[in-house]
């Protein structure tokens, strides 16, 4: 029987005690689980490093820099590079505080979808705690579809500098794009268990990675002037507009800040959830910026002609450049390997808090077959059912790789409006609330009296971000070099509205209580 609270549905269902894993839980971890009406399916691995290693290792911020950038240097060259990276990052630091607050107040791993249904008047709640959800599931499976086509068209980039006999084609990435997949299910699947540790080793290697490419490329390549890096706007896309341009080459610049979310959808796995997630996320936006500008600024003084860099054969030119200053096919495939290999470990979390964020919403049997996608295994703990329908439909999305030649602004944007269109319905829901004085279930971590100011750049920040994101990368467009994100994620929200104005609005009625629930102090013997 079904009754209504808040945007949260309350079903009574038998709960399996043994199924929790006390030694795991704190008492801010049990009383969060309760306050939500959640059951405590899966172990809590995860502390704050390991969290810190997980969610900076999956931004992958510095490294994304190198293969992102080329939108913002044919949008108008370093300077679009540079500025809109500091924009993203205020903007993001906005943004991931805005959800912090929510992650803190609702730690369950649904995470925008869920904050939805606790925000939104009732009359909508349902509704738009859905399409949160379902915008959210699609952000996070294109991401996860993004991190194995750099990894696999960088590997086919070092085949070319190697190899220039070798006749490269598209679907030859789409099939290294597979095994990087194959490696990532893996890892999530039978090397469960080592994740947490692998993350923690992995941020060692994400930093010191940093020094081993970032030193060698100051230190041998040509350095350009002040003046080419901060002022000589180039618009080579053929907008005609440079404010145009620099918006349009915001995709570079955002494309390194995607994934704080991560954790959110982490959060049933982190001890102390409520307090280290929201710092967390703040923590990781912070040391990935400068990370991230740190290479911004030297990548900048370093790619000498730019021109002959996005005209590489190599299909990327960091790759150009990092030749350029070594001199080296040895030199500049090592400093290449460094980025594929950790572009392939950010996967790892990518299809992790895909594979989370999908079973959460099938558990609130938000998705068709939902039953059957919120099955956990027993003996593993593990969703396997939803990594494995993520690994799939990211197999579909690699094969846009095939048929378009700017599959990146493509894949890249369907993360962007998928994700970000999921944190904009949750802040402004937030801030209808600010505004109308109702009162608000604060969690331990809050941003105090500069939440509204906060929140309010953070919708500015992400409406931009998204409406730019659908754009392609330049003029004039055919059908190969035609952005298709739109066409992608306009049809997905299609089919989704389609299911649920058909089937999915008789079955979701937001997230559900499991009752009875674990009430906060009660353990077991």
């Amino acid at each position: 029987m079904f009754s209504k609270h808040e945007g949260i549905t309350e079903k009574t269902e038998p709960v399996n005690q043994d199924q929790v894993n006390w030694t795991d839980l704190t008492r801010q971890d049990e009383a969060d689980m309760a306050g939500q009406g959640k059951r405590q399916q899966f172990k809590r691995n995860f502390g704050f490093w390991s969290t810190l290693g997980f969610t900076a290792t999956l931004m992958a911020t510095w490294e994304a820099v190198f293969f992102s950038n080329n939108t913002a240097l044919v949008n108008g060259g370093p300077p679009t590079l540079v500025y809109g990276f500091i924009f993203c990052f205020f903007g993001s630091l906005a943004t991931a505080s805005s959800l912090a607050e929510m992650v803190s107040m609702a730690p369950t791993s649904g995470g925008q979808y869920h904050w939805v249904a606790i925000l939104a008047p009732p009359k909508y709640s349902k509704f738009l705690s859905w399409i949160t959800g379902w915008v959210a599931t699609i952000g996070w499976i294109a991401n996860t579809a993004a991190g194995v086509f750099f990894a696999a068209t960088m590997i086919q980039g070092l085949l070319v500098l190697n190899y220039p006999l070798y006749n490269h084609e598209r679907w030859h990435g789409t099939l290294l794009l597979y095994a990087a997949l194959l490696i990532c299910v893996l890892v999530n699947t039978i090397g469960a268990k080592l994740l947490p540790k692998i993350e923690g080793f992995v941020l060692i290697i994400h930093t010191c990675g940093f020094l081993a490419i970032l030193i060698p490329l100051v230190y041998f390549a040509p350095h350009g002037s002040p003046s080419f890096v901060f002022a000589e706007f180039n618009d080579l896309a053929g907008w005609d507009s440079n404010g145009l341009a620099w918006f349009v080459g915001l995709i570079s610049a955002n494309l390194p800040f995607i994934g704080y979310d991560g954790p959110c959808h982490m959060v049933e796995e982190v001890r102390n959830a409520s307090t280290v997630v929201p710092w967390v996320m703040l923590c990781t936006i912070l040391l990935n910026g400068a990370l991230g500008f740190a290479i911004v600024i030297a990548f900048s003084f370093c790619v000498g002609d730019f021109l002959t860099a996005l005209n590489s054969p190599t299909g990327y030119d960091f790759i150009e450049v990092f030749f350029n200053a070594t001199n080296s096919y040895a030199g500049s495939s090592v400093m290449t390997a460094v980025l594929i290999a950790l572009v392939t470990c950010a996967s790892f979390g990518f299809l992790a808090s895909a594979s989370r964020q999908t079973w959460a919403f099938a558990r609130d049997r938000g998705l068709p077959f939902s039953t059957f996608l919120a099955h956990v295994d027993e003996r593993s703990a593990l969703p396997l059912r939803s990594v494995g329908f993520c690994a799939i439909f990211v197999a579909l999305i690699g094969l846009i790789n095939i048929g378009s030649t700017v599959a990146f602004n493509a894949i890249v944007s369907l993360t962007i409006a998928g994700l970000y269109g999921s944190y904009m319905i949750a802040i402004v829901l937030l801030i209808f609330k600010r505004f109308s004085g109702e009162p608000i279930r604060w969690g331990p971590w809050r941003l105090g009296r500069a939440g509204l100011a906060i929140n309010l750049f953070a919708v500015g920040f992400l409406f931009i971000s998204i409406v730019f994101s659908f754009f392609p990368p330049g003029i004039p467009v055919t059908p190969a070099t035609m952005n298709w994100s739109i066409v992608v994620f306009g049809g997905a929200v299609m089919f989704g509205l389609v299911y649920y104005a058909v089937r999915g609005r008789k079955q979701y009625h937001g997230p559900i209580v499991e009752i009875p629930v674990v009430v906060a102090g009660e353990h077991r013997a």
